[in-house]
């Protein structure tokens, strides 16, 4: 048996998880500058859902296609990898995010040239460099809003997580894989908004915030749910890749 670092299963399996989470939410961040509605993407007539005394179509950002994906990468690093694990990729995402848009900044701030702003008329775009520096250098109120509500979303994410583990031991891993979502996603989608767009310039009202908010959450809550197969799927694939002794050692360390 090799004796490289990346000869252990369980490392590679780490990097290949952790590399698809940083990936996953570099990019909902990007993306979630663009907000869509849900009905007209579907080819429906407008719900007219009225919440909050707001109304109209169900609008959400286009980040939100991505983060069911990175709970369940959560879930996963947390059920083999522990507290520790959990926390490490999500520093490190939240570092490649910074480092992501500092560089789309320094981008933005790079003089075009001249024959490139108007390149893309034919396609409705009559100046490109404003329509790049309105994609990529989302707001800074957006960026902190994100980063801080990541942050804050993944801790009590882990601390949730594990405090049903210890309830249930080893049953129930919807349960906790759920519950811990829930509780954290609570907090991410009210922090982010209110800090991106209440305290931000847009000064959004508290009835458009309490609305867009809980219609994000409660679609995060849906794509949560639809995924609990996924999270079955996933960590039998993972037990079958490891090896039933190996995969319960670090499962019991990640419990510790």
């Amino acid at each position: 048996m090799s004796t490289h670092v990346l000869g252990d299963r369980a490392t590679r399996l780490f990097v290949a998880l952790a590399a698809f989470f940083c990936v996953n939410a570099a990019l909902a961040e990007f993306i979630g500058v663009k907000i869509f509605a849900l009905e007209d993407t579907l080819g429906l007539p407008p719900f007219e859902w009225n919440l909050f005394g707001q109304a109209g179509s169900l609008s959400f950002t286009a980040g939100t296609l991505l983060w069911p994906v990175v709970f369940l990468m959560t879930d996963v690093v947390n059920e083999f990898y522990g507290r520790r694990g959990v926390r490490m990729i999500s520093w490190l995402a939240a570092g490649l995010i910074v480092y992501g848009f500092a560089f789309a900044f320094a981008a933005i701030w790079l003089a075009p040239a001249g024959w490139w702003v108007g390149a893309a008329q034919a396609q409705g775009v009559p100046d490109y460099q404003a329509a790049f520096a309105a994609v990529f250098g989302q707001g800074l109120w957006t960026i902190a809003g994100s980063l801080v509500a990541f942050i804050i979303g993944q801790l009590i994410d882990v601390s949730v997580f594990h405090r049903i583990r210890r309830t249930t031991g080893e049953r129930h891993v919807w349960l906790r894989a759920t519950g811990s979502t829930a509780v954290s996603q609570l907090v991410d989608s009210f922090v982010v908004l209110y800090i991106a767009f209440v305290l931000g310039p847009q000064k959004w009202s508290m009835s458009l915030f309490m609305a867009v908010s809980t219609v994000n959450y409660l679609y995060k809550m849906v794509a949560a749910m639809a995924l609990i197969p996924l999270i079955y799927l996933m960590r039998g694939a993972i037990v079958r890749y490891l090896g039933h002794a190996r995969a319960a050692q670090l499962r019991a360390d990640a419990a510790a």
